[in-house]
């Protein structure tokens, strides 16, 4: 794939949306791409967080390991980011992303990453946006999760 391409691809992906092209033909050309077969990792929970994925094409699963085994949390689709969260907050990595598909990603170092935040604040604006759909999707499902196990109460 042509560098070209791979900045019409990033410019797809809401959180590069507003980023100028030459920047985002730099990220391109600094970021490494990768490819999984299905059921190949990315990275494993626990790892350290250096890098973020750009999903360019196929799936994945975002997996989280439990005292009763390995329990998919959500679907990982294109153009979406993974392994940011580890990044923002210096903690190693909260989930394994598998991938469920032939992918193609966009391996974005830490270093580059945080650069394009602090060159970018509506960028990091984007971000929020992101994790706090994620936290609301978790938020709700972790309340049906928990309604379910409680008892009816008595009207």
């Amino acid at each position: 794939m042509l560098l070209r391409d791979e900045v019409e691809m990033l410019r797809r992906v809401p959180i590069f949306s507003r980023i100028a092209p030459a920047k985002l033909k730099l990220l391109a050309f600094t970021s490494d791409r990768m490819t999984y077969k299905p059921g190949q990792d990315l990275f494993h929970q626990g790892d350290v967080g250096d890098a973020a994925y750009v999903i360019l094409s196929g799936s994945a699963d975002i997996i989280v390991s439990s005292p009763a085994g390995e329990i998919k949390v959500a679907d990982v689709e294109l153009n979406s980011i993974v392994g940011e969260i580890a990044i923002l907050c210096d903690v190693s990595r909260t989930a394994t992303v598998r991938a469920t598909s032939p992918l193609e990603v966009l391996r974005i170092s830490k270093e580059h990453f945080l650069k394009l935040l602090s060159d970018f604040p509506e960028m990091a604006v984007e971000i929020m946006r992101v994790l706090a759909d994620r936290l609301n999707h978790t938020t709700a499902e972790l309340t049906a999760a928990r309604a379910a196990k409680q008892p009816q109460m008595a009207q």
